[in-house]
Parts: C-alpha cells; sequence; structure tokens
C-alpha cells in the first residue's frame, strides 16, 4: 500500500470553511493531530491523516464532511458499465430486521450488476494468517484488516512497519475474488462503516472503483424510494457465493476467532485492541525484540469494531449491532480446511510524514511568543487541543497552530488590554454581579469614593468581592435597578453628597452583571456656574453701559434739536423782514 503525497483537494475528508466555528474540537479529537488551523479555521493535514473519522464523528456544527463518492459512482452506472458490490458484513448491524436476499435486491434495484459481501476476503486473509502464523517465531505480527490502523502504523509507528503482516484488508482480497467472476469490463464499489476505505479505492484504482458509506447507502435508498424491507425474503443471495465464518470480522476478536478455528495455534499469544487510543498505548512504547514467543495483536480503529465505524448511521446502539451481526456470522467449524484462492499478499512501507528539523531552541520561541517563559507557565490545559505546551508549540513551528489557540495566554492578553485601559481611563469603571460584589473596578472609581476606598483598593485585589451597597450606596441603587430591569440608565448629573457624577450603567449579562461608567463632574459643573455668574454680571455691566449710552446720546440728541431749531426759526425772521423791506 502506498499513500504519498495525497492530494488535498481529493482527500476523503475536508472541512467546510464557512461552518467551522474555531472551537478546536476536531484538535482535541484527532490522535495524531492531522489538523492545521489557519485564520481560524482547522483543515486536515492531508500526508498525515489516518483517515479514522474521528474529527467527522465529534465536530459539533457538521463542518468536517466525507468526501461524496455518490455521483461519480451513479456516473459508473450510467456509463453503462455492470458495476459490482462489495458489501460490508456489518450491514447486518445496520439494517436490522432486514434478510440477505432483501438487501441484495434493493441495492440491485439501484441499478448494480451483483452484490458480494467483502467477508468472503476476510476467509482468504484468516487462512492466509492462519499459513503464516503456523511457522510465525517470536515477535510481534499486527493485523492488517484495519487500513486506518496500518496508515497509523507506517505513518507514526514506522519502526514497527515490518510488523505489519504481509497480508492484504478483507476488502481488497474480496476484491480479487470479484474480479475472477465478474465481467472484465465491471466496475467495483464498495459499501460499508469504514471512510478509510476510500484511500484504498485511491491507491488501487485496478481493483476498486469507489467506496461508500452506509449512510450513503441509506440516503440513496431514500431518494429513490427503495426499501429493503419491501422485497420478498426469496432465493437472491450473494455472488458469487455466500461467506461463512468471515462474517465475524466486524466485531472485535473476530479475525481472532476464524484464525484459531483453523488449527493448533498454542504458541501464538492473541490479543485484541480497539480504539485508537488503545493501539497508541499499546503499541507507541512496544519493544518486539523483547518478546519470547509470536505475538498477534488485532488491530481495530473503531472502539468495538467496524460495527461502530464513521460511516454508520448513528441510530442504533453498539450493543445491538455487536448481538445481531454475532448471530448472523454462524458457526466456525469451516474456517479450519479453508485455503486461499487468490493472492493476498501486500506490502507496507513506512511512510512518515515531513515535519522538518525543529529545534529546542524554536520550540523555546514558540513557547515565549504564548507567553509560557518558564516550566510553571506551561499548564499543559489542554485547550488549544494539543496534549502539551510544548506539543502546541511545535505546531506553532510547523505552522499547524495559532497563538491564539492558548487559552491562558489569549486570557491573559485580554486582561493586560483591559487593565491598561482601565488605568488610563478619566472615568471609573465598575462591574458587580447580582448579589452587587464587585467583580472588577479600576482604581479611578475607588479614587471618586473617597480616600478610605483607595486606600482600601490597594490592599484588597481592587475591591473584588465587596459589596457595592457599602462601597457605594447610591451606585448600588442604580445598578440594582438595571440588573432588575435590563434597561440602561444614564444621568449627566447624579448627586452624592456635595459631588456631581455623570454616570451610565448598563447590563453586561441580562440579570446577572452590570456594570457602570463614572466620571466625577463637579469641578466641571462648578466652573460652568463660574463661567456663568461672570457672564451675567459682564452681561448686566454691558447693559448698564448701553443704557447709559443711551441716555447720554438722548440728552446730545434734544440739545441737537433745539439748537436746529433755533437756527430755523433765526433764518425764518430775517426772510420774512426782507420781502416787507421790497
Amino acid at each position: 500500500m502506498t499513500s504519498a503525497n495525497r492530494d488535498p483537494s481529493s482527500f476523503a475528508i475536508y472541512t467546510v470553511e464557512n461552518d467551522c466555528q474555531d472551537c478546536y474540537k476536531c484538535v482535541r479529537g484527532c490522535p495524531v493531530k492531522a489538523i492545521k488551523v489557519e485564520n481560524g479555521h482547522a483543515q486536515e493535514i492531508a500526508d498525515s491523516c489516518i483517515i479514522c473519522g474521528r474529527c467527522v464523528e465529534i465536530c459539533p456544527v457538521g463542518a468536517k464532511r466525507v468526501r461524496d463518492d455518490v455521483t461519480p459512482v451513479k456516473e459508473l452506472l450510467r456509463s453503462g458499465r455492470p458495476v459490482y458490490v462489495s458489501l460490508a458484513p456489518s450491514w447486518v448491524g445496520e439494517f436490522a430486521g432486514v434478510s440477505p436476499s432483501q438487501i441484495v435486491q434493493a441495492i440491485k434495484a439501484l441499478g448494480f450488476r451483483e452484490v458480494g459481501e467483502t467477508a468472503l476476503g476476510a476467509q482468504e486473509v484468516s487462512a492466509s494468517l492462519a499459513r503464516f502464523l503456523r511457522h510465525a517465531g517470536p515477535g510481534l505480527y499486527l493485523s492488517t484488516a484495519c487500513p486506518s490502523t496500518v496508515e497509523y502504523v507506517i505513518r507514526y509507528l514506522p519502526h514497527l512497519s515490518n510488523c505489519l503482516t504481509p497480508v492484504a484488508s478483507p476488502l481488497l482480497a474480496h476484491c480479487r475474488i470479484l474480479r475472477k467472476h465478474m465481467d472484465p469490463e465491471g466496475a467495483m464499489v464498495f459499501f460499508g462503516p469504514c471512510i478509510a476505505k476510500k484511500e484504498e479505492a485511491d491507491t488501487h484504482k485496478e481493483l476498486l472503483d469507489g467506496a461508500l458509506t452506509f449512510q450513503d447507502l441509506k440516503n440513496w435508498f431514500e431518494e429513490e424510494g427503495v426499501d429493503p424491507r419491501s422485497f420478498k425474503d426469496n432465493s437472491p443471495r450473494f455472488f458469487p457465493l455466500d461467506a461463512e465464518e468471515g462474517n465475524h470480522y466486524p466485531i472485535e476478536g473476530g479475525m481472532i476467532e476464524t484464525i484459531k478455528a483453523s488449527g493448533d495455534f498454542s504458541h501464538v499469544r492473541f490479543l485484541t485492541v480497539s480504539g485508537i487510543y488503545s493501539i497508541k498505548k499499546a503499541l507507541d512504547a512496544a519493544d518486539p525484540s523483547k518478546l519470547t514467543s509470536p505475538v498477534f495483536i488485532e488491530c481495530l480503529t473503531c472502539p468495538g469494531g467496524c460495527i461502530n465505524g464513521p460511516g454508520s448511521s448513528k441510530d442504533r446502539d453498539g450493543l445491538s449491532r455487536w448481538v445481531d451481526v454475532k448471530e448472523f456470522a454462524g458457526p466456525l467449524d469451516k474456517a479450519a480446511g479453508r485455503t486461499e484462492t487468490v493472492v493476498v499478499a501486500e506490502a507496507y512501507v513506512p511512510e512518515i510524514p515531513a515535519t522538518g528539523d525543529i529545534t529546542e531552541k524554536q520550540i523555546t520561541q514558540a513557547l515565549f511568543t504564548v507567553g509560557k517563559r518558564s516550566k510553571e507557565d506551561e499548564l499543559n490545559c489542554g485547550g488549544c487541543g494539543y496534549d502539551t505546551c510544548r506539543a502546541f508549540a511545535r505546531a506553532l513551528v510547523l505552522g499547524r497552530a495559532e497563538d491564539c489557540m492558548c487559552v491562558s495566554y489569549m486570557r491573559k492578553k485580554a486582561h493586560k488590554k483591559a487593565n491598561a485601559m482601565l488605568r488610563s481611563m478619566p472615568s471609573g469603571v465598575v462591574i458587580a454581579d447580582q448579589d452587587l460584589q464587585i467583580v472588577e473596578c479600576n482604581e479611578r472609581f475607588a479614587t471618586f469614593m473617597g480616600t478610605e476606598i483607595q486606600s482600601l483598593y490597594q490592599v484588597s485585589d481592587g475591591l473584588k468581592g465587596a459589596q457595592l451597597n457599602k462601597i457605594a450606596p447610591a451606585f448600588a441603587h442604580l445598578m440594582s435597578g438595571v440588573l432588575e430591569t435590563d434597561q440602561d440608565v444614564h444621568y449627566d448629573h447624579f448627586r452624592v453628597g456635595d459631588k456631581l457624577f455623570e454616570i451610565t450603567v448598563f447590563s453586561i449579562e441580562p440579570h446577572f452583571t452590570v456594570g457602570a461608567v463614572v466620571l466625577d463632574v463637579t469641578r466641571r459643573e462648578i466652573r460652568r456656574d463660574q463661567i456663568a455668574h461672570r457672564a451675567d454680571q459682564v452681561i448686566k455691566k454691558n447693559l448698564a453701559t448701553v443704557q447709559e449710552i443711551a441716555c447720554r446720546l438722548g440728552e446730545h440728541m434734544a440739545d441737537t434739536e433745539i439748537l436746529l431749531r433755533e437756527i430755523a426759526e433765526g433764518y425764518g425772521s430775517e426772510g420774512d423782514m426782507h420781502e416787507e423791506n421790497k
């Protein structure tokens, strides 16, 4: 198997960027941290991903999606080529109450030529492993039925790659079986619970043309109005024949049961480990050279086995699925005489993700950028999604993370900014809870309340927890009202004793937290009164001057009028005398 240099644009998992809420839950949940956060949005790192589907399952808003291969499969059907189906044995737990005949008829109703059981390939794998383990010497042998586990080993435990048993997965083995019986021009499609099978389809195009999930199949049935239960339970069965013990594979321990049923393996130590985190714990520090007998581990990335794969629907509990599969699987007596009918050999080579050489100096510098300057600063809280601060620092160096992902750093940064603003503000600020206990206030507020409160501020962690009705009872009354009504209030002049305050009280969390911005305007108002008083005096004085001028002007006007009248009368007398003389 080889899957190096994956194309991110066509990778099995992708993120709808606009839906991503930068909660970093996918980073926390990813067992190998194959997630890159850029501009607050997460995206998969294709060459580092093991395609376990964990991020798809836990994304709270559904931003993580599985690549839609239904459309190309429908195009295959429309092309006229006969298309065959490899159906995963966990279908029994997915389609409760549906018989093999009914599921075959339902799938054929969508346009597929024939339906075969992937469990046939599982029987080939068990037969091959049984032959291999009969002659195995001391050492570690890892199953390769789960492609996600294989991806984990070759990428993150490359030193254990040679411990992977050289056998193909049941799906690829089944494809080789079907290729012997199907139309040479035919295409092959898988339906199952595993999204890692998409990687097998991408890397084995000569065998597999597409891989769809059970959820895809259910949606397709619904679109076409196909109900598997509506078909009669008659003769049509799987192609080219029904599987037997291979149907045990979807549940943990199923593979080992079929191998043990093939003969005497008392010299082999068998172990089943399901769940990627359990696999990590079992293998990360494993040293095969210290084993004194052959140890075979059946590794399943999904807890409980394939019945709980990410491509299955979540409408049934795991126990019910397990019971259905177990009852359907039947006896193991045919396993003893089973031999391979096709070549199932497969080689696995390490594919270590490229991360470059990271120095201790780079890690230290990255830690400094998020305020981690000593061991005590490294909280390892996991809020960023990484288990340790140093792991987060490595991600920063690799460009996979952003400093804003560090919760403690951002909180401290926000506090510093807020404190700087509070210190520099000319106004007093106070925040109180629903019990009117002070949550936060600045020194300016304490100063407004008097020297005694200011001194208390210096020695009591900024008055945190103090009762506001004791510190500022007048303001407490206003803030209590806002808590009750959730309506902001503002006063230009609010008198407290001999002081005047401009105050705005506002709701922060309705009925739980309230804040106030207070400004002492006493001096400003006094100066305003003084200016108004002096302006009044100037106006009065000016008015008096104007009146005096007007009075003086009135006197001069009267004198002028008298003088002019006298002159006019004088000229008038002289004219009369002149006429008389004539």
